[in-house]
């Protein structure tokens, strides 16, 4: 269940903090009863992120074939990659 908490709560910067870490969860803050601000760890900015770079992988893959419509083996394309990097 997301946190809703409103801007004064940021004086207490400590609280924050410990509320960000102890979910996986941003906390979204208010002003005026109006959404503001969005604050989380580091660690839950760094999954989002990652996840977003992937869903950005997975898209331009998609578009990709949709353009050429050629598809890879993967256990052939996975073969090629260890031996050029592995060797």
């Amino acid at each position: 269940m997301p946190q809703i908490r409103p801007i004064t709560d940021l004086r207490n910067t400590n609280e924050i903090s410990d509320a960000c870490h102890a979910t996986s969860e941003p906390i979204f803050i208010t002003k005026n009863g109006y959404g503001d601000l969005v604050v989380m760890s580091i660690e839950t900015y760094e999954q989002i992120a990652e996840n977003h770079r992937i869903d950005d992988a997975i898209a331009e893959a998609e578009a990709e074939y949709d353009a050429q419509g050629i598809l890879h083996d993967a256990a052939e394309t996975l073969s090629g990659l260890r031996r050029k990097h592995i060797g």
